[in-house]
């Protein structure tokens, strides 16, 4: 997932379904960087700390927006007649640049600091700087400064010109081209909006419910799942509803009370005030929309999109709908034969329904009846510590860059590390990625790729050398037992890192443009598109040995579980449109029950109810974290990662460096500086097409659009 305050998006939902007291701490309640010799933390020109206080963040929080205020106040001041590339567009590139360095060392430690006091000063902070991300996006004497600009048609760069132009959009896109009166409301809701994003997210964030279940209640759990739960005094077992725990349980428990529990719990997540908060956003980013002129929030969101318009977005959801819907149905009476004869061998009645929580429990019986997956085993092929140091690899010698793990690295949390990328060719240092893998009390629930510090030319000229995190929540080893992966993780781990690649890689000269600042509906192109290693014969084998003696995986795995990629892909794609049309039902309109939303789209489309108390959508962090009104990208930006993969990778090697450094230049490095869609006809040689996505899912072709 991309975030879009500092991440980018998980991937799981896809595939699977007052005054504060002044705080005073003791040396073991600090986060575990701040015990570390700072002279042996900082390397190259990494400057994030992670070893502050509440207060040093609180007071660093004030010093920043006082500091980025005087810069664009210098900007602000100037007369029309005053105005040049170097005191205005470049004077903004360097605001913009500091800031966007230094607000992460405040606002990211909310997701990720094992201390509670601290996670909490982090999101106070980011509710202060987002307040002041609006005052800054409505500052029209700067707007004024750089229309004034444009109007003396300046001899600009051709980045140089698109950023100038980005800023005229953006200014329009926030109304400075209104009534003061106007400008003052949409601020005022601008500001509530994003309260009200930060909130529903720390309630996930914080969110520690857990269930505790019998051994036998636990029926068709692996050993490996089972030594990695903790006992209660009783003797049952306590399951969280973070992904290591929830999903690989709804995949196989065959007690189906089990997994109902399980499924209402996770559904219910924060149910109430996070139903409360989304049902006041709607309302009030329809208002913003039309105090600027679009008939709902999703067209604005879409203005600056590939899609454009909600009515583009619509026509795209209903053709995937009906191309989809047949193999749905097919897969869907299939699944319900396989919950018959279940019942009857365990005598137990049959209710000729298949209920939201028997979805992944018989999909995952559909992979081993047809294509005689075995998960026990194939488990096994994948412990964490081998599929990283594969991935690393692949990765590497795809993009000719080398990674160098930094010793003694100032991180977070002990179990966090560091690493250093060079160019291979060059030797130059590129950029700095973070890996904090496994889950923990207060830390973000999903995978997503955190960008850190931008790329981008400093005051001095100089790159700024980008930084990145993948946050995710893999199995924790214990004394006995090591991390191993479902293979939908291993899939995970390939496609956030994809997103970490397009921030190191990123090459532009303003950071309005750094990484994976592109069209949101290109944004999970570069990582969707590295999914398909996870699929390919020659990389899995890079990234797996038993994880007793570091035998081989046998072919005859392999083979199985290559050919149960198409187990299915219609219910799956069709969960997609699910979540794409409630996205767009909620954001094209003014109001909406969203419990009852979602359960409609659900019947309507897959033909399953969604369990009676639930709200999905209460936890539904897209909504809440940059993607609300364009969930879509998700399908749409597939259909373009398909076709890159299949029409260049697959046809030249999956593992050529040739076409992995092409990739790299056109793709990475450009970042949001040219429009996804010419980086597309540039890359793959012609317009995109749709066929290789049907292919792949071994579904039938949708005829192509006008």
């Amino acid at each position: 997932m991309l975030r879009f305050r500092c991440i980018l998006h998980c991937r799981a939902v896809s595939r699977d379904f007052p005054a504060r007291p002044r705080l005073r701490m003791t040396l073991q309640d600090r986060p575990v960087a701040s015990v570390r010799d700072r002279s042996l933390s900082t390397h190259g020109q990494n400057e994030l700390w992670w070893d502050l206080m509440p207060d040093q963040i609180k007071c660093r929080t004030d010093k920043l927006i006082q500091k980025i205020t005087q810069m664009y106040d210098n900007v602000g001041v100037l007369g029309p007649d005053e105005v040049s590339f170097e005191n205005t567009l470049k004077a903004l590139a360097d605001a913009k640049l500091e800031y966007a360095a230094s607000r992460h060392t405040l606002d990211f430690p909310q997701y990720v600091s094992p201390c509670r006091e601290v996670r909490h000063a982090s999101t106070e902070a980011d509710r202060k700087l987002s307040d002041f991300d609006v005052e800054l996006s409505m500052r029209e004497d700067v707007f004024q400064r750089v229309l004034a600009l444009q109007s003396k048609q300046p001899d600009l760069k051709t980045e140089a010109k698109r950023f100038m132009e980005r800023l005229i959009q953006l200014g329009r896109r926030n109304g400075l081209h209104l009534s003061k009166d106007v400008q003052e409301e949409i601020k005022s809701t601008l500001k509530l909006i994003s309260k009200l994003c930060i909130d529903f997210n720390k309630n996930l964030n914080e969110d520690n419910t857990h269930l505790l279940f019998t051994m036998d209640e636990l029926g068709g759990m692996a050993d490996s799942y089972m030594n990695g739960l903790e006992r209660t005094e009783d003797g049952r077992f306590r399951v969280t509803l973070k992904y290591p725990h929830y999903f690989p349980l709804m995949k196989r428990c065959h007690v189906q009370d089990t997994r109902r529990r399980m499924e209402t719990a996770f559904h219910s997540r924060c149910k109430e005030v996070n139903t409360a908060i989304l049902e006041q956003l709607i309302p009030l980013r329809a208002r913003v929309a039309r105090l600027l002129g679009f008939s709902s929030h999703a067209n604005y969101m879409l203005a600056v999109n590939m899609a454009q318009t909600s009515a583009t977005v619509a026509h795209f959801l209903d053709e995937f709908h009906v191309a989809l819907k047949p193999v749905g149905e097919q897969e869907l009476r299939y699944i319900l034969e396989l919950k018959r004869r279940d019942c009857e061998e365990m005598g137990q009645t049959f209710d000729g329904q298949i209920h939201a929580w028997d979805m992944p429990y018989y999909m995952n019986q559909v992979e081993q009846v047809k294509f005689a997956v075995d998960k026990d085993k194939l488990i096994e092929y994948f412990p964490l510590e081998v599929v990283t140091q594969g991935l690393l690899s692949i990765y590497q010698d795809l993009l000719g860059l080398t990674f160098q793990q930094v010793p003694n690295a100032h991180v977070w949390h002990d179990t966090v590390s560091l690493y250093s990328v060079q160019d291979t060719a060059s030797g130059e240092e590129i950029g700095q990625f973070y890996l904090d893998l496994h889950p923990r009390e207060g830390k973000y629930g999903h995978a997503a790729c955190f960008g850190l510090q931008p790329s981008g030319l400093g005051p001095d000229g100089r790159r700024r050398l980008p930084v990145a995190a993948m946050v995710a929540n893999f199995t924790k080893p214990t004394a006995s037992w090591p991390s191993l992966l479902q293979h939908h993780e291993v899939e995970t781990f390939f496609h956030e890192f994809g997103h970490v690649m397009h921030e190191i890689c990123s090459r532009t000269d303003y950071v309005e443009f750094s990484g994976t600042l592109v069209e949101t509906d290109f944004v999970e192109v570069p990582s969707q598109m590295l999914e398909n290693w996870a699929w390919e014969k020659e990389p899995l084998q890079r990234m797996t040995r038993h994880y007793k003696d570091g035998s081989p995986i046998p072919n005859s795995l392999l083979d199985k579980l290559i050919a149960s990629r198409v187990a299915n892909m219609g219910l799956m794609n069709l969960r997609q449109v699910v979540l794409s049309k409630v996205d767009q039902a909620f954001h094209t309109k003014s109001s909406a029950d969203t419990a009852e939303e979602f359960a409609r789209h659900c019947r309507d489309i897959l033909g399953i109810p969604a369990t009676p108390g639930t709200n999905m959508t209460a936890s539904f962090s897209h909504l809440a974290g940059g993607y609300d009104g364009q969930y879509y990208s998700y399908l749409w930006s597939e259909v373009f990662s398909m076709d890159i993969f299949f029409s260049r990778f697959k046809k030249e090697g999956v593992m050529n460096p040739k076409v992995g450094m092409e990739y790299r230049k056109v793709i990475l490095e450009a970042g949001g500086s040219v429009d996804g869609a010419d980086m597309l006809k540039a890359f793959l040689g012609r317009e995109p097409s749709q066929e290789a996505f049907f292919q792949c899912k071994g579904l039938p072709q949708l005829r192509e659009s006008d």
